[in-house]
C-alpha cells in the first residue's frame, strides 16, 4: 500500500469518537483526517475532503448518518463501516455498499476483522473497481489444503458447510467429514468470499446457503439450523453482518425470524 487510508469518523457522542481515535491511533495504515458531530457538515465535509474510509454512526438527531451516505454521489461514496446499537439496518447498508456493519459496544475482534476488510478492499478502490467493497474473485480462497495422515487432501470451498476454531487451528466440516486446518479462524475469515461464508461467532464460520432458518434469542444472539440440521449459535456482534450478507444471497429461502 503506497499510502495510508485516510480515515473520517461521523457520530455524535464524543466519547464514541474518542474511543474510535484511540483505537486507530494503534493500528498502522490509517491516517483520521477528520472527526464530525453531526449529519448537516458531515455531508459537506465528505463531499469536499473525500477520505477513503469512513465509520459512520447510523442512529443521530437529525440527518442521519445513512442520509449522509445516500446522498454523496456514488462514485464519491467512501468505504463505509457502519456503527449502531440497533440490527434492523442491514438492508439499508447493502444498498449502500458498506464493507461492514458493527454493532455497538464494538468488539475489539471484530473492530480488527472490519479494518482488514477496508485494508483488502483499498487497492481496488483506488484502482477504479466496479465493486470497491470485494477482491476479485481469484483473491477469495477456493481450495483448501490438510493433511491427512500422510497424503494432502485438496476440499473444494464449495463443499464446506462450517469451520469451527480449534485453538490456533480450524476444524472444516465438508461432506460428513472434518478436516483440520493449521491456521487461525480469524485469518480464515479474511480469506473468505463473503458472498458465500460468514463469520457468525468468535468459534464459528457458516457457508451462507446452508442457513435454512434463523431465530432470534432473547439476548440479541441468534440461533442458526443448517441444511444438514445442525445448530449454531450467532453472536449478536456478528447478526448484523449476517443478516446482510443473507439479504445478498440470489436465493431468499432462508426462515428468518428476527
Amino acid at each position: 500500500m503506497s499510502r495510508p487510508i485516510r480515515v473520517a469518523i461521523l457520530d455524535d457522542e464524543p466519547l464514541a469518537r474518542l474511543a474510535l481515535r484511540t483505537r486507530l491511533a494503534q493500528r498502522p495504515g490509517f491516517e483520521l483526517v477528520a472527526e464530525y458531530g453531526d449529519g448537516d457538515s458531515a455531508a459537506s465535509g465528505l463531499a469536499a475532503l473525500r477520505p477513503d474510509l469512513v465509520f459512520v454512526d447510523i442512529d443521530m438527531p437529525g440527518k442521519t448518518g445513512l442520509d449522509v451516505l445516500a446522498g454523496l454521489p456514488r462514485a464519491a461514496r467512501p468505504m463505509a463501516i457502519l456503527l449502531t446499537a440497533y440490527d434492523g439496518f442491514a438492508l439499508q447498508a447493502f444498498e449502500l455498499a458498506a464493507i461492514d456493519y458493527l454493532l455497538k459496544p464494538v468488539d475489539d475482534e471484530r473492530f480488527e476483522e472490519a479494518l482488514e476488510r477496508a485494508q483488502r478492499a483499498f487497492p481496488y478502490r483506488c484502482a477504479g473497481a466496479a465493486q470497491p467493497a470485494s477482491a476479485p474473485a481469484a483473491e477469495w480462497t477456493r481450495t483448501f489444503t490438510v493433511r491427512v495422515g500422510n497424503r494432502i487432501v485438496l476440499v473444494d470451498s464449495a463443499d464446506v458447510e462450517r469451520i469451527e476454531a480449534d485453538g490456533d487451528y480450524a476444524t472444516l466440516h465438508a461432506q460428513g467429514k472434518t478436516y483440520l486446518v493449521r491456521e487461525r479462524l480469524q485469518a480464515l475469515a479474511l480469506r473468505l468470499d463473503p458472498s458465500m461464508f460468514q463469520r457468525v461467532h468468535r468459534s464459528s464460520i457458516v457457508r451462507l446457503d446452508r442457513v435454512v432458518e434463523l431465530r432470534a434469542l432473547t439476548n440479541r444472539d441468534a440461533l442458526l439450523r443448517l441444511r444438514d440440521g445442525t445448530l449454531l449459535r450467532a453472536s449478536r456482534t456478528y447478526m448484523p453482518a449476517l443478516v446482510q450478507a443473507l439479504e445478498r444471497r440470489p436465493r431468499a429461502d432462508a426462515a428468518l425470524a428476527v
